[in-house]
């Protein structure tokens, strides 16, 4: 059977123990898909695992505001980074809702007929562009953590499943299927309509630092999985020397939100810069991570576990960039 993971050879879900054990009986429990490949690709470095799930769980599934609303925000942030994968598992599970024909219509590439579904999934295209303006809310500001919360996760989740997934959601590419799509998201309705108790997922996380939380979470369970996952993926720069941080930097603080154009390619060169070059494909254009550029990387002490720091540091560098100009303008708009 052809695997589902590219660059890495992730460690089986049966062989988990500990906190990621019990991170795998969460996801079952209360997302309903057993083994998702998205957080199996991570299980290589356990410590990213743990907090991408508990920072999915916390705002998607948990979080405040509809879940309805939420897998459009996730919907239109995965349209936005060209993530096929994500675009896919997000149309099943708008059919787990129960909205079929909204997941259909969003599937074939359509406006949703509902002006409050179609501004939220705009919005969540707009998150993609750092400073964009992205208010007024198309929900209520109390729902503000699990919809930013939903829009930040993917912005993470979108770059690893990109750049470590094939495209396809299911074998030989069934998502494509109208019947199918349906079929596995009402298998999936049962737990998507089940409420979710806030909080579960914090007790898996290594530490809780309500200071590291950001303000636009307003003190929920969603900032602190937020502080945890940053702490986890931020990590990974010690895999970069100092010049390769300085070629990273210099890119990231002219992006706009844009895709890199194919050619040129702006990129640093794999021969001279391989790591600082995979950490902004990561963050900018993951579609485009290809096998030479990890070989050209590849040392014998780089193990699978070091590629997945690394591409989890080049994603939340994206992620961070974002979110930063979530926080500043809270910060402004604060009485």
């Amino acid at each position: 059977m052809t695997s589902a993971f590219r660059h890495t050879e992730p460690l089986p879900p049966r062989s988990a123990t500990g906190t990621v054990a019990e991170a795998y009986a969460q996801m079952r429990r209360d997302f309903g898909i057993a083994d998702p490949a998205t957080f199996v690709v991570l299980s290589s470095a356990p410590e990213l695992l743990v907090p991408a799930w508990s920072l999915l769980r916390e705002s998607l599934i948990a979080g405040p505001g509809g879940r309805t609303g939420k897998e459009l925000v996730a919907l239109g942030v995965s349209l936005a980074n060209r993530c096929p994968f994500c675009v896919d598992a997000h149309t099943v599970l708008l059919h787990a809702t129960g909205d079929h024909a909204l997941a259909e219509r969003v599937a074939r590439g359509e406006t949703p007929e509902d002006e409050t579904h179609a501004r939220l999934l705009e919005w969540g295209r707009r998150t993609r562009v750092p400073g964009a303006a992205l208010e007024p809310y198309p929900f209520p500001r109390e729902d503000a953590p699990g919809y930013l919360g939903t829009a930040l996760t993917f912005h993470f989740v979108n770059r690893i499943a990109s750049a470590l997934l094939t495209e396809d959601l299911l074998p030989a590419g069934a998502q494509r299927f109208r019947a199918v799509r349906s079929l596995v998201g009402r298998t999936l309705t049962r737990t998507v309509r089940r409420p979710a108790r806030p909080g579960a997922s914090l007790a898996l996380l290594d530490t809780v630092d309500t200071g590291e939380a950001p303000a636009w979470a307003g003190g929920s369970p969603v900032g602190l999985a937020y502080a945890a996952l940053l702490r986890a993926a931020m990590s990974g720069a010690a895999l970069l020397g100092a010049d390769d941080h300085d070629a990273v930097e210099a890119v990231l603080l002219d992006w706009d939100g844009s895709h890199p154009p194919l050619a040129p390619d702006g990129f640093p060169d794999r021969r001279e810069r391989p790591g600082a070059r995979l950490v902004l494909l990561a963050a900018l254009a993951p579609y485009r991570v290809t096998e030479e550029d990890v070989a050209a990387w590849r040392r014998p002490e780089h193990t699978d576990h070091c590629l997945v720091h690394l591409i989890a540091y080049g994603a939340f560098l994206a992620v961070d960039r974002i979110e930063s100009s979530l926080s500043a303008r809270t910060t402004l708009e604060a009485p």
